[in-house]
């Protein structure tokens, strides 16, 4: 992949990244460490969960786009009023049955 290309990462992926650069370099910069820092505390899954979550979450629930299903990888919602909040300043508008849906799937990942 391109240097200069942009695409969506997880916290997980993030995490992944920064501690290859930490074991490259002798000092990382503050933006890095304060960044692997957030990443080690808040990644609850591991890259290979992350990117099969996310898979499935676009192979299953129509409405979303890969940067909701990333984010939704990061919080790993386990409430409706999640993901509603989630979704709150979008032009989309979840269906109930999807809601659900992204729910049931999420829990599958929390679980195994």
């Amino acid at each position: 992949m391109p240097q200069n290309e942009e695409r969506y990462v997880s916290l997980a992926e993030v995490k992944s990244i920064l501690k290859k650069v930490q074991k490259e370099r002798e000092e990382m910069i503050y933006e890095q460490k304060t960044a692997l820092k957030h990443a080690e505390t808040f990644a609850k899954l591991p890259v290979t969960k992350v990117k099969k979550l996310v898979k499935e979450l676009l192979e299953n629930v129509g409405m979303i786009e890969e940067r909701h299903a990333y984010k939704i990888a990061d919080l790993l919602p386990t409430h409706e009023d999640d993901i509603k909040t989630l979704f709150a300043k979008e032009r989309i508008h979840l269906k109930e049955g999807d809601v659900k849906k992204i729910l049931e799937i999420v829990q599958n990942y929390i679980k195994g």
